[in-house]
């Protein structure tokens, strides 16, 4: 059965911050790296048990997930949170057999945003990586067209 590390990149994300945590039942392990947040990031996330890491100038994300206890990485926005059905989705993968599991590139979500006028659908975020994930846009990981999509959504707030 395999084992998942969350990861969120915080910056003064207090307010929004406990929204994302609280959906992270799936993740055996919650890694929050902070970029020098001045305001309650960290209380908050010492409050949902996540382990927290100081960014260091000129780290690159593969330094990071490096830093993951588990083999596979569910990489998350400060400003997102976990449907209920991409939970369960979550909750499901990991029932899969390692052997299974070994032959998936990546795993894409499908991102809901709000907006003004309610949520709008957004591109897929491949958002499940293996430790040896060496593909990123930033902080979160690149596309790969081999990615599986999970079912469910992960939803992205406007406000805290």
């Amino acid at each position: 059965m395999p084992s998942i590390t969350a990861i969120l990149h915080t910056l003064n994300d207090a307010a929004r911050l406990g929204r994302a945590l609280q959906t992270l039942h799936p993740c055996d392990e919650v890694l929050v790296i902070d970029h020098g947040s001045s305001d309650g990031t960290l209380r908050v996330a010492r409050d949902y048990g996540a382990r927290i890491l100081n960014a260091i100038p000129g780290q690159s994300p593969c330094d990071h997930l490096a830093a993951a206890r588990y083999d596979w990485a569910f990489y998350l926005l400060p400003s997102e949170a976990l449907s209920e059905g991409l939970e369960a989705s979550l909750f499901e993968w990991k029932l899969w057999e390692q052997n299974e599991v070994s032959g998936i590139a990546a795993c894409a979500v499908a991102v809901r945003e709000e907006a003004a006028s309610g949520w709008a659908e957004s591109a897929h975020s491949i958002r499940l990586v293996p430790k040896g994930w060496n593909s990123w846009n930033g902080d979160l990981p690149g596309e790969d067209p081999r990615s599986v999509l999970l079912p469910g959504d992960l939803l992205r707030f406007r406000r805290p």
